[in-house]
């Protein structure tokens, strides 16, 4: 059918490889399932074997190709030999998600370096440490697409936040200076900025009702996101049909921005 074949030009991810950090759990691992099911061959880093073998056992008994790297990003070591192990399984990516985070929030005047320096490191030398890498590859090669997760807090501060919100500022502005860099070569850089979502990096405000209750007020739709809400938005930005979108900030957040 036409439609078929349109949409299949548009949105079908098949003979890609994708890379997506912190795909184990939470908005990472739907996203990881999304490109999964679109077609790609996606290679899931995250640190718990566990979590990475079950979210990789689940999409190969439907079919899809997947495999899992276990790497610690809170180090450049721990990067660097993670981007060399995930090239290994289907080879060199055609789309990088960083979507591994670190949520340590203190209030700031007990803010350590400690703190700061691990925040930094997850959050912000992590994905430019994998961008260095793969991007100038899918440059050379005419297409890529580096998609980062950040949050409400790169645009505005509340709930304590922190070195956590400065690492997300700090990473959408790494998206525009990579989109500057690459794009005229076919390299898309963009951010995805969720609203509240129920996953782990959250358990501590999801732990009060109150708060989850008065999050979801504050969006247009009346609900706090869930990471399937992710999935069209990050196979959109992963394809064919995002070409002329690229370092941008792309909110998936129920309109809690603009409320």
């Amino acid at each position: 059918m036409i439609s078929q074949t349109y949409l299949s030009e548009l949105f079908s991810l098949e003979g890609r490889v994708a890379v997506v950090t912190g795909g184990s759990s939470g908005i990472g691992r739907a996203i990881t399932g999304a490109l999964a099911r679109a077609g790609a061959s996606v290679v899931v880093v995250a640190r718990r074997e566990a979590e990475l073998a079950a979210t990789v056992d689940e999409l190969t008994a439907e079919g899809c190709r997947a495999a899992w790297v276990s790497a610690d990003l809170s180090t450049a070591d721990g990067v660097r030999g993670g981007a060399e192990a995930a090239v290994a399984p289907f080879g060199e990516p055609d789309i990088l998600v960083n979507c591994a985070g670190i949520n340590l929030r203190p209030p700031m005047g007990e803010l350590g370096e400690d703190v700061w320096d691990t925040t930094m490191t997850v959050n912000l030398k992590a994905p430019y440490l994998l961008g260095q890498r793969f991007g100038p590859g899918m440059a050379e090669r005419g297409f890529g697409r580096i998609i980062h997760i950040t949050s409400q807090q790169a645009h505005r501060a509340f709930v304590q936040s922190g070195a956590y919100g400065v690492s997300k500022g700090a990473l959408e502005s790494l998206a525009r200076s990579q989109a500057e860099a690459w794009s005229p070569y076919g390299v898309t850089c963009n951010t995805l900025v969720p609203g509240f979502v129920m996953t782990p990096l959250n358990e501590r405000l999801s732990a009060d009702p109150e708060k989850v209750a008065a999050l979801a007020a504050r969006t247009m739709t009346g609900r706090n996101g869930l990471p399937e809400d992710f999935a069209g938005a990050a196979v959109f930005l992963a394809g064919r049909g995002s070409a002329y979108v690229t370092g941008q900030s792309v909110f998936v957040d129920g309109g809690f921005s603009v409320h």
